[in-house]
């Protein structure tokens, strides 16, 4: 008898093929029905409130299938305001500027426009690293799909001829992906936190562009984790040091006693991309030499 090299899940017939049929069958009154869908093809039962661990887990699971499949090992995550323009379009926020408080935000906005500059001069530094032996790759660039610095650092990789992953969360104002992410590693999430985790399973480092409570939201979370030993260390770098320090007092905090002086040893100031690249780099060299 031959032996069947097969295994032995293979003797049923796969979900997509189960699916195919469903659709041929006739249609009767108890087929009409909803309570006759495969489940996994009844989007009204997903959506269903008592679902949301089975959503939950699909939101988590998907992006972790198809990372893995793109060889995808580790990222550079980037992180940065939605608002602050190119270079390029600097100036044409202060000419459309109605009043003074409009013209004051404007020019501060222009004064970080460089920063978007910054952002996809690093993402092309990243993206120059080449595949390892197995053809997995790392510090792949990876932003939350959005426009400004997001689309900066999406647009560096693209530079470079390489991938690059964008991150989308679902809010109630239309928005769409970056044109610079790469379409089969962009992803789109309705739950934050889910989106958070997968901004950090893969992060090898992690440059903090200035931005808003996004950006906020996602760097002290991330220091957060290093500092409370949920994670371990990874090169976080802020770019812009007079925006940070002019935002938060992080000395302040640790005059108050809610933070320690060696926790603000977390991360990094930096202005160049050479110089955050520069930082990683060292971060790495000096861990495999301990």
């Amino acid at each position: 008898m031959t032996k069947d090299k097969q295994p032995h899940r293979s003797r049923f017939h796969k979900a997509k093929d189960d699916a195919q049929f469903a659709k041929q069958a006739t249609t009767t009154p108890q087929t009409a029905d909803p309570a006759y869908k495969l489940a996994f093809q009844d989007k009204d039962f997903l959506l269903r409130e008592d679902l949301r661990p089975v959503r939950f887990q699909l939101e988590l699971l998907k992006p972790e299938l198809l990372l893995d499949e793109a060889k995808i090992e580790s990222t550079l995550v980037i992180y940065g305001s939605a608002r602050i323009p190119e270079p390029d379009a600097a100036d044409a926020l202060e000419t459309a500027a109605t009043d003074d408080v409009q013209r004051n935000i404007a020019r501060h906005l222009k004064a970080k426009a460089k920063y978007y500059d910054e952002a996809r001069a690093l993402a092309r530094i990243a993206s120059q690293i080449p595949c390892d032996a197995d053809g997995n790759r790392n510090f792949v660039v990876c932003s939350g799909g959005g426009p400004s610095i997001m689309e900066a650092a999406n647009r560096g990789a693209a530079d470079e001829g390489r991938e690059s992953i964008g991150l989308n969360i679902v809010l109630p104002h239309e928005q769409a992906p970056n044109r610079f992410v790469t379409p089969s590693l962009s992803f789109q999430f309705h739950y934050f936190a889910l989106r958070k985790m997968h901004f950090l399973l893969r992060a090898r480092a992690v440059a903090v562009f200035p931005g808003g409570f996004g950006t906020f939201d996602e760097m002290f979370e991330l220091l957060t984790l290093i500092q409370t030993g949920k994670i371990k260390p990874i090169p976080i770098v802020l770019f812009g040091k007079e925006f940070w320090q002019r935002v938060v007092n992080f000395e302040a905090l640790v005059e108050e006693g809610v933070v320690s002086a060696r926790d603000l040893g977390l991360f990094r100031f930096v202005e160049t991309a050479e110089e955050a690249w520069a930082i990683i780099q060292d971060f790495y060299a000096n861990a495999e030499h301990h």
